[in-house]
């Protein structure tokens, strides 16, 4: 088994990544960059045609690294983006994916709870813009002649495991994050498909994300240069696929992500939906388990922008010095970090960031630092959401590039009030959690050996004093966004 090579497909919202691996080790990578077509205000699409030839070349340039290696692959997984709508006909897109982040579906979403108002719980959370739902219930307003021709409606991923295979499937954190799930049951609600103008027939099976749902065809072997008849496993959206990466699939096991966005994510033994909190509580990949999740889509992706706004021959680096040295006295600003709007705990995709507090001997540094503590702060936001429900993480990894702060580590640390614990972990997470849902459908081994924790991390612990003035800014915090919202 040890010689047992896999392949994890990971397809990101800029780049699609691929891992040579034996379920455990990254032995190669390749990845290709997908463009992102916006057409219109809020808009943001993709050609899943984008998709398969991004697939293909990184399968190339993967072979051509270890053609050892890659002539022993017997099996491949999948992840991608999730939320994208890709309506097919005969196998053919009928139009660009509508991706996660396109916000043009606020009022269909608003419509879906206004209508649904007891599905909230049913499908895990209340129906938001970036779901797949209000932008199949956009398209039943605006472009009906294309839904009334869609054979079946897909993610991402799924698009790709099609053209790898000739079969349509879906796994359930996919459905999930569709909007369409009864999650408890891990079955298409049909109130909720009806309500978005589907048929139930339009809609694909559901698989596990570690069971085996097809083979390559001849046609796609020779796109990515491998055997026809090599397995294909279901695979599973990418907020689970980091997960399984990781090994976090026991009953509290919890991870902070902070890359672009930011995710706090819990394990679960059950569904414990919390929608009046917006906490996301979806099927997991893995059968018999589930997770709640606060989403935020903004993590590191502000301190990126005040870097380049403020960009004038001081490195990001010497501006972290700057902010540690001025660290012992309290700020002065309040910054909201809600450059793209916002999930938990607001589902306020419209809501935009401010600064409070500026004043004219605000410099460079005191920005930065607000920016930093804004985030910490909205991420112990959410961190407060989620313990309302009363799930508490065992112990809460963290990964991701705003990690390798060790000041901001520390900050977020402090904001939770808890240890956290660092993981020196590689951005194909996401590649390696669907290599190891490969393995498992290719060899039908236990979970437990497969999905290992990190054997090492570092431990963050709380800051006392930033603990306790982190306590006194988050209530002001809150109110600003409160007393913002009327006039966004």
């Amino acid at each position: 088994m040890s010689m047992i090579r896999v392949l994890g497909i990971d397809l990101g919202t800029t780049a699609l990544k691929v891992v040579l691996s034996d379920g455990q080790r990254v032995l190669a990578a390749a990845s290709a960059a997908v463009p992102t077509r916006r057409p219109g205000p809020l808009w943001s699409e993709q050609a899943p045609q984008d998709w398969w030839a991004a697939l293909g070349k990184a399968c190339r340039g993967l072979a051509a690294q270890r053609p050892g290696d890659w002539k022993k692959v017997v099996s491949i997984g999948l992840s991608g983006h999730m939320h994208g709508a890709v309506l097919l006909r005969q196998g053919k897109p009928l139009r660009p994916c509508i991706l996660h982040n396109d916000g043009r579906a606020v009022a269909e979403a608003a419509e879906l709870n206004r209508l649904l108002p007891s599905s909230a719980a049913v499908a895990g959370v209340r129906a938001m813009a970036g779901f797949t739902a209000p932008k199949l219930l956009w398209l039943a307003h605006h472009e009906p002649q294309v839904l009334k021709a869609a054979d079946v409606v897909v993610s991402p991923k799924d698009y790709l495991r099609y053209r790898l295979t000739g079969r349509i499937a879906t796994d359930p954190v996919d459905a999930s994050g569709m909007w369409l799930l009864d999650v408890a049951r891990r079955g298409w609600s049909l109130p909720i498909v009806s309500a978005c103008g589907l048929a139930p027939g339009q809609l694909p099976p559901i698989l596990e994300g570690n069971a085996p749902a097809g083979q390559l065809t001849a046609q796609a072997a020779k796109a990515v240069l491998l055997p026809a008849g090599t397995a294909v496993a279901t695979g599973t959206g990418d907020a689970a696929a980091n997960t399984l990466g990781l090994g976090l699939v026991g009953e509290g096991e919890g991870v902070i992500s902070l890359g672009t966005a930011a995710q706090i994510f819990v394990s679960k033994a059950a569904h414990v939906p919390a929608p009046e909190q917006n906490i996301h509580a979806f099927a997991h990949a893995l059968p018999g388990l589930w997770f709640q999740m606060a989403a935020l889509l903004n993590g590191a992706s502000p301190l990126a922008w005040i870097d380049g706004l403020l960009a004038g021959g001081t490195s990001i680096a010497t501006r972290l010095k700057q902010v540690e040295k001025r660290m012992g006295a309290p700020s002065r600003l309040l910054f909201l970090p809600y450059l793209t709007g916002e999930r938990t705990p607001h589902d306020d995709p419209a809501m935009r960031a401010a600064f409070m507090g500026l004043e004219q001997g605000t410099d460079a540094v005191d920005l930065t630092r607000a920016v930093l503590e804004g985030v910490t702060l909205s991420i112990a936001d959410s961190y407060g959401v989620l313990t309302a429900t009363g799930t508490v993480p065992k112990v809460l990894y963290a990964v991701g590039g705003g990690f390798r702060s060790a000041l901001w580590a520390r900050m977020i640390a402090s904001g939770l009030g808890r240890p956290i614990h660092l993981i020196a972990a590689s951005d194909m997470g996401g590649a390696i959690g669907v290599a190891r849902l490969a393995r498992q459908a290719f060899t039908g081994e236990a979970a437990a050996g497969l999905y290992r924790k990190p054997a090492r991390s570092t431990e963050i612990a709380p800051d006392k004093t930033l603990q306790a003035r982190f306590a006194r800014q988050l209530p002001a915090y809150r109110e600003l966004y409160q007393a913002l919202r009327p006039i966004r």
